[in-house]
């Protein structure tokens, strides 16, 4: 099984955790990294992944991230790969979906992955054939039954 897990999925740790959404998230995201980890589910990133991460103001988060992708990457969607993702992610903007996470959806496609996981509500109402977009929490729930 191959994911491709969004910035603020990624992030979610270093989130206010005083909310019960948050916290349960929180707990979902440490879950999946493990079992990334322990090698049960391959990560597949990429170069829009990085820099938005390097865009982060906040040094732990940015850092903590940074390690976990260059620690766990399984498969790497690469710069030069950036006309390959700017069509697919076409497709999404046009649909809606803001430039970002566009070009995180079509690099998770291009990566043939079968989650794309996030934390963005707006993000999650979209519906695609070719990958599944889910929430932390749900994906441990899926899991759970595999």
């Amino acid at each position: 099984m191959r994911i491709y897990l969004d910035n603020c999925c990624l992030g979610r740790p270093f989130d206010d955790q005083n909310f019960p959404r948050i916290a349960q998230e929180t707990q979902a995201q440490i879950f999946i990294e493990k079992q990334i980890r322990l090698g049960k589910i391959e990560l597949a990133t990429s170069y829009m992944l990085h820099y938005e991460n390097l865009q982060c103001p906040k040094k732990p988060r940015r850092e903590y991230v940074a390690q976990f992708l260059k620690e766990n990457t399984s498969i790497y969607i690469n710069i030069g790969s950036s006309e390959a993702v700017s069509a697919k992610a076409a497709q999404f903007i046009s649909a809606g979906i803001k430039q970002k996470d566009a070009y995180h959806l079509a690099s998770a496609i291009l990566a043939e992955c079968d989650y794309f996981l996030s934390v963005d509500d707006r993000l999650l109402k979209y519906k695609s054939d070719e990958i599944t977009l889910i929430n932390p929490v749900d994906f441990i729930k899926i899991l759970e039954v595999n």
